[in-house]
Protein backbone atom coordinates (compact mmCIF):
# COMPACT_ATOMS: atom_id res chain seq x y z
CA UNK A 1 0.00 0.00 0.00
CA UNK A 2 1.52 3.24 -0.62
CA UNK A 3 2.33 5.55 1.83
CA UNK A 4 1.43 9.78 1.32
CA UNK A 5 2.89 12.15 3.48
CA UNK A 6 1.02 15.03 4.17
CA UNK A 7 2.19 18.29 2.65
CA UNK A 8 3.67 20.50 5.52
CA UNK A 9 4.16 23.89 4.98
CA UNK A 10 6.36 25.87 7.18
CA UNK A 11 4.60 29.05 9.26
CA UNK A 12 5.20 32.48 7.53
CA UNK A 13 5.76 34.95 8.95
CA UNK A 14 5.47 38.93 7.13
CA UNK A 15 7.46 42.01 8.33
CA UNK A 16 6.31 45.03 7.29
CA UNK A 17 8.74 47.09 7.31
CA UNK A 18 12.44 46.51 6.75
CA UNK A 19 14.05 48.86 9.80
CA UNK A 20 16.05 48.50 13.04
CA UNK A 21 12.89 46.61 14.51
CA UNK A 22 11.68 44.49 11.19
CA UNK A 23 15.63 43.42 10.50
CA UNK A 24 15.80 42.30 14.17
CA UNK A 25 12.80 40.80 14.44
CA UNK A 26 13.55 39.04 11.20
CA UNK A 27 17.03 37.94 12.46
CA UNK A 28 15.46 36.54 15.70
CA UNK A 29 12.75 34.45 13.72
CA UNK A 30 14.91 33.13 11.26
CA UNK A 31 17.93 32.15 13.66
CA UNK A 32 15.87 30.85 16.32
CA UNK A 33 13.93 28.15 13.45
CA UNK A 34 10.55 29.27 14.19
CA UNK A 35 8.97 30.23 10.78
CA UNK A 36 9.99 31.56 7.13
CA UNK A 37 9.84 35.26 6.87
CA UNK A 38 8.58 37.77 4.42
CA UNK A 39 10.82 41.05 4.68
CA UNK A 40 8.65 43.62 3.07
CA UNK A 41 9.61 47.35 2.49
CA UNK A 42 9.18 50.42 0.40
CA UNK A 43 12.14 51.17 0.13
CA UNK A 44 13.89 49.53 -3.19
CA UNK A 45 16.41 46.72 -2.67
CA UNK A 46 16.59 47.35 1.26
CA UNK A 47 14.35 44.23 2.22
CA UNK A 48 16.06 41.98 -0.46
CA UNK A 49 19.56 43.53 1.15
CA UNK A 50 18.71 42.35 4.79
CA UNK A 51 17.05 39.11 3.25
CA UNK A 52 20.15 38.21 1.86
CA UNK A 53 22.27 38.82 4.61
CA UNK A 54 20.39 36.85 7.10
CA UNK A 55 19.63 33.73 4.27
CA UNK A 56 24.05 33.88 4.63
CA UNK A 57 24.32 33.05 7.69
CA UNK A 58 22.25 29.65 7.19
CA UNK A 59 25.08 27.68 6.82
CA UNK A 60 27.00 29.28 10.08
CA UNK A 61 24.32 29.17 12.56
CA UNK A 62 22.75 26.17 11.22
CA UNK A 63 19.20 27.56 10.29
CA UNK A 64 16.97 26.13 7.74
CA UNK A 65 14.17 28.57 7.68
CA UNK A 66 13.61 30.45 4.14
CA UNK A 67 13.43 34.57 4.20
CA UNK A 68 12.68 36.57 1.08
CA UNK A 69 12.87 40.33 0.94
CA UNK A 70 10.14 41.87 -1.44
CA UNK A 71 8.53 45.08 -2.50
CA UNK A 72 5.13 43.21 -3.55
CA UNK A 73 2.55 42.63 -1.22
CA UNK A 74 1.99 39.72 -3.26
CA UNK A 75 4.95 37.76 -2.13
CA UNK A 76 3.16 38.18 1.81
CA UNK A 77 0.65 35.84 0.94
CA UNK A 78 -1.24 33.48 3.15
CA UNK A 79 0.66 34.34 5.97
CA UNK A 80 -0.13 33.28 9.53
CA UNK A 81 1.32 36.43 11.43
CA UNK A 82 1.73 40.22 10.17
CA UNK A 83 3.79 42.07 11.86
CA UNK A 84 3.60 46.36 10.83
CA UNK A 85 6.88 47.65 12.30
CA UNK A 86 6.55 50.38 9.08
CA UNK A 87 6.38 54.41 10.26
CA UNK A 88 8.40 57.23 11.28
CA UNK A 89 10.31 56.48 14.05
CA UNK A 90 10.30 58.82 17.20
CA UNK A 91 12.99 61.48 17.53
CA UNK A 92 14.53 62.88 20.30
CA UNK A 93 11.86 66.10 21.41
CA UNK A 94 9.30 64.23 19.71
CA UNK A 95 6.28 62.39 21.91
CA UNK A 96 4.63 59.67 20.19
CA UNK A 97 1.31 61.48 19.70
CA UNK A 98 3.64 63.95 17.24
CA UNK A 99 3.76 60.55 15.07
CA UNK A 100 0.13 60.43 14.55
CA UNK A 101 -0.98 61.85 11.65
CA UNK A 102 2.22 60.78 9.90
CA UNK A 103 1.73 57.11 10.86
CA UNK A 104 -1.96 56.58 10.35
CA UNK A 105 -1.72 56.97 6.69
CA UNK A 106 1.28 54.06 6.58
CA UNK A 107 -0.89 51.88 8.67
CA UNK A 108 -4.13 52.02 6.50
CA UNK A 109 -2.15 51.53 3.26
CA UNK A 110 -0.03 48.88 4.73
CA UNK A 111 -2.81 46.67 6.55
CA UNK A 112 -5.31 47.07 3.89
CA UNK A 113 -2.82 45.85 1.42
CA UNK A 114 -1.50 42.83 3.68
CA UNK A 115 -4.61 41.79 5.25
CA UNK A 116 -6.27 41.12 1.46
CA UNK A 117 -3.13 38.65 0.61
CA UNK A 118 -3.48 36.77 4.04
CA UNK A 119 -7.17 37.51 5.55
CA UNK A 120 -6.50 34.37 8.12
CA UNK A 121 -3.52 35.98 9.73
CA UNK A 122 -3.48 37.43 13.21
CA UNK A 123 -2.07 41.19 13.61
CA UNK A 124 0.67 42.50 15.63
CA UNK A 125 1.35 46.16 15.71
CA UNK A 126 4.76 47.61 16.98
CA UNK A 127 4.14 51.14 15.19
CA UNK A 128 3.68 54.52 17.29
CA UNK A 129 1.77 55.73 18.91
CA UNK A 130 0.88 51.96 19.33
CA UNK A 131 -2.17 51.77 21.05
CA UNK A 132 -3.99 54.13 19.20
CA UNK A 133 -2.46 52.86 15.93
CA UNK A 134 -3.51 49.27 16.74
CA UNK A 135 -6.88 50.46 17.01
CA UNK A 136 -6.80 52.11 13.43
CA UNK A 137 -5.08 48.40 12.14
CA UNK A 138 -7.90 46.68 13.84
CA UNK A 139 -10.14 49.27 11.82
CA UNK A 140 -8.65 49.16 8.22
CA UNK A 141 -7.91 45.39 8.63
CA UNK A 142 -12.02 44.41 9.39
CA UNK A 143 -10.46 41.14 11.37
CA UNK A 144 -11.95 39.75 14.71
CA UNK A 145 -10.51 41.68 17.56
CA UNK A 146 -8.75 38.55 19.00
CA UNK A 147 -6.52 38.83 16.08
CA UNK A 148 -5.28 41.88 16.48
CA UNK A 149 -3.09 43.28 19.42
CA UNK A 150 -0.15 45.73 20.22
CA UNK A 151 3.08 44.71 21.40
CA UNK A 152 3.89 47.26 24.34
CA UNK A 153 3.22 45.62 27.62
CA UNK A 154 6.18 43.19 26.76
CA UNK A 155 8.48 45.85 26.57
CA UNK A 156 6.92 48.02 29.28
CA UNK A 157 7.67 45.14 31.62
CA UNK A 158 10.72 44.18 30.68
CA UNK A 159 12.21 47.60 31.57
CA UNK A 160 10.52 47.93 34.60
CA UNK A 161 12.21 44.22 35.17
CA UNK A 162 15.58 45.18 34.38
CA UNK A 163 15.79 48.55 36.35
CA UNK A 164 14.46 46.66 39.43
CA UNK A 165 17.07 44.32 38.86
CA UNK A 166 19.81 46.83 38.26
CA UNK A 167 18.19 48.70 41.66
CA UNK A 168 18.52 45.41 43.45
CA UNK A 169 21.94 43.76 41.79
CA UNK A 170 20.21 40.65 41.00
CA UNK A 171 19.41 38.78 38.15
CA UNK A 172 16.21 39.65 36.45
CA UNK A 173 15.42 35.99 35.40
CA UNK A 174 14.18 36.10 38.78
CA UNK A 175 12.23 39.28 38.93
CA UNK A 176 8.01 39.18 37.15
CA UNK A 177 7.31 42.64 36.38
CA UNK A 178 3.58 44.02 35.73
CA UNK A 179 2.88 47.25 33.70
CA UNK A 180 -0.50 48.08 32.56
CA UNK A 181 -1.94 51.00 30.17
CA UNK A 182 -1.27 53.04 27.31
CA UNK A 183 2.31 52.58 25.70
CA UNK A 184 3.59 55.90 26.78
CA UNK A 185 3.63 58.55 29.52
CA UNK A 186 0.44 57.54 31.36
CA UNK A 187 1.81 54.09 31.36
CA UNK A 188 0.74 51.93 34.74
CA UNK A 189 3.40 49.76 36.52
CA UNK A 190 2.31 48.21 39.08
CA UNK A 191 4.72 47.38 41.82
CA UNK A 192 2.19 45.30 43.92
CA UNK A 193 2.01 42.62 41.03
CA UNK A 194 6.18 43.12 40.80
CA UNK A 195 7.65 40.65 42.68
CA UNK A 196 11.77 38.62 43.05
CA UNK A 197 10.68 35.17 42.97
CA UNK A 198 7.12 35.68 44.06
CA UNK A 199 8.30 38.73 46.50
CA UNK A 200 6.55 41.72 46.04
CA UNK A 201 9.21 44.66 45.31
CA UNK A 202 7.43 47.28 48.00
CA UNK A 203 8.94 44.46 51.09
CA UNK A 204 12.02 44.93 48.83
CA UNK A 205 12.65 48.68 48.05
CA UNK A 206 11.55 52.08 49.93
CA UNK A 207 8.87 53.63 48.37
CA UNK A 208 11.48 56.36 47.05
CA UNK A 209 13.24 53.79 45.20
CA UNK A 210 10.33 52.28 43.24
CA UNK A 211 8.88 55.99 42.61
CA UNK A 212 12.32 56.47 40.60
CA UNK A 213 11.97 52.89 38.90
CA UNK A 214 8.54 53.51 37.66
CA UNK A 215 9.41 57.03 36.91
CA UNK A 216 11.92 55.73 34.47
CA UNK A 217 10.06 53.16 33.22
CA UNK A 218 7.43 55.81 31.98
CA UNK A 219 10.47 57.48 29.96
CA UNK A 220 12.11 54.62 29.59
CA UNK A 221 11.81 54.42 25.30
CA UNK A 222 12.32 58.71 25.65
CA UNK A 223 15.73 57.85 27.57
CA UNK A 224 17.38 55.63 24.76
CA UNK A 225 16.18 58.33 22.03
CA UNK A 226 18.12 60.49 24.32
CA UNK A 227 21.03 58.82 24.00
CA UNK A 228 20.96 57.35 20.40
CA UNK A 229 19.44 59.47 18.71
CA UNK A 230 16.52 56.75 17.24
CA UNK A 231 14.12 54.46 18.60
CA UNK A 232 15.08 51.25 20.48
CA UNK A 233 14.74 48.22 18.74
CA UNK A 234 16.51 45.45 20.52
CA UNK A 235 14.27 44.87 23.53
CA UNK A 236 11.30 46.13 20.79
CA UNK A 237 12.18 43.07 18.79
CA UNK A 238 12.59 40.69 21.46
CA UNK A 239 9.09 41.56 22.92
CA UNK A 240 7.45 41.03 19.40
CA UNK A 241 9.60 37.68 19.00
CA UNK A 242 7.93 36.52 21.95
CA UNK A 243 4.10 37.15 20.97
CA UNK A 244 5.08 35.35 17.58
CA UNK A 245 6.24 32.68 19.28
CA UNK A 246 3.58 32.43 21.64
CA UNK A 247 1.12 32.44 18.69
CA UNK A 248 2.96 30.02 16.15
CA UNK A 249 4.19 27.18 19.12
CA UNK A 250 0.75 27.64 20.97
CA UNK A 251 2.61 28.38 24.33
CA UNK A 252 -0.66 29.95 26.00
CA UNK A 253 1.38 32.25 27.92
CA UNK A 254 0.14 34.98 30.27
CA UNK A 255 1.96 38.49 29.12
CA UNK A 256 0.55 42.15 28.35
CA UNK A 257 -0.08 42.98 25.28
CA UNK A 258 -2.51 46.02 23.91
CA UNK A 259 -5.53 44.11 23.84
CA UNK A 260 -9.34 45.19 22.50
CA UNK A 261 -11.22 46.10 26.15
CA UNK A 262 -15.13 45.29 26.31
CA UNK A 263 -15.64 46.20 29.39
CA UNK A 264 -12.49 45.01 31.21
CA UNK A 265 -11.70 47.23 33.38
CA UNK A 266 -14.54 49.01 33.24
CA UNK A 267 -13.21 50.52 29.77
CA UNK A 268 -15.42 49.46 26.27
CA UNK A 269 -13.63 49.65 22.92
CA UNK A 270 -10.27 50.72 23.19
CA UNK A 271 -6.96 48.74 22.81
CA UNK A 272 -4.31 48.93 25.55
CA UNK A 273 -1.98 47.10 27.14
CA UNK A 274 -3.34 44.19 29.96
CA UNK A 275 -2.25 41.13 30.24
CA UNK A 276 -3.46 38.30 28.01
CA UNK A 277 -3.59 34.85 27.66
CA UNK A 278 -2.13 34.31 24.03
CA UNK A 279 -1.69 31.13 21.88
CA UNK A 280 -2.76 29.81 18.10
CA UNK A 281 -6.40 32.07 18.20
CA UNK A 282 -4.38 35.06 18.91
CA UNK A 283 -5.73 36.68 22.27
CA UNK A 284 -7.30 33.49 23.82
CA UNK A 285 -8.83 35.38 26.86
CA UNK A 286 -8.28 39.03 28.68
CA UNK A 287 -7.02 39.11 32.40
CA UNK A 288 -8.48 40.89 34.65
CA UNK A 289 -6.44 42.03 37.57
CA UNK A 290 -8.16 43.02 40.75
CA UNK A 291 -6.55 47.11 41.34
CA UNK A 292 -6.87 49.52 43.74
CA UNK A 293 -9.02 52.54 43.12
CA UNK A 294 -5.71 54.33 42.76
CA UNK A 295 -4.31 52.14 40.64
CA UNK A 296 -7.77 52.04 38.54
CA UNK A 297 -8.00 55.47 38.25
CA UNK A 298 -4.51 55.91 37.12
CA UNK A 299 -5.34 53.60 33.86
CA UNK A 300 -8.30 55.10 33.07
CA UNK A 301 -6.69 58.35 32.70
CA UNK A 302 -4.40 56.47 30.39
CA UNK A 303 -7.21 55.36 28.82
CA UNK A 304 -8.70 58.83 28.25
CA UNK A 305 -5.25 59.83 26.29
CA UNK A 306 -5.55 57.11 23.89
CA UNK A 307 -9.29 57.90 23.44
CA UNK A 308 -8.49 61.61 22.53
CA UNK A 309 -6.02 60.38 20.35
CA UNK A 310 -8.23 58.16 18.56
CA UNK A 311 -10.62 60.78 17.39
CA UNK A 312 -7.42 62.86 15.61
CA UNK A 313 -7.54 59.29 13.58
CA UNK A 314 -9.16 60.42 10.08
Amino acid sequence: MATHIQDYRSPKVTIIGAGNVGGTLAHRIVENGLADVVLYDIVLGKPQGLALDLMQTQAIVNHDRQIIGTNNYSDTQNSDIIVLTAGLPRKEGMSRNDLLRINASIVKDAISQAIAQSTEAILIVVTNPLDVMTHYAWQVSGLPTHRVMGMAGILDAARFQTFIGMELGISSADIRATVLGGHGDTMLPLPRFSTVNGIPITELLSQDAITKLVNRTCNGGAEIVKLMQTSAYFAPSASAYMMVESILCDRQRVVPVAAHLMGEYGLTDIFMGVPVQLGKRGIEKVIELQLTSDELAALHASAKSIQENIKLLP
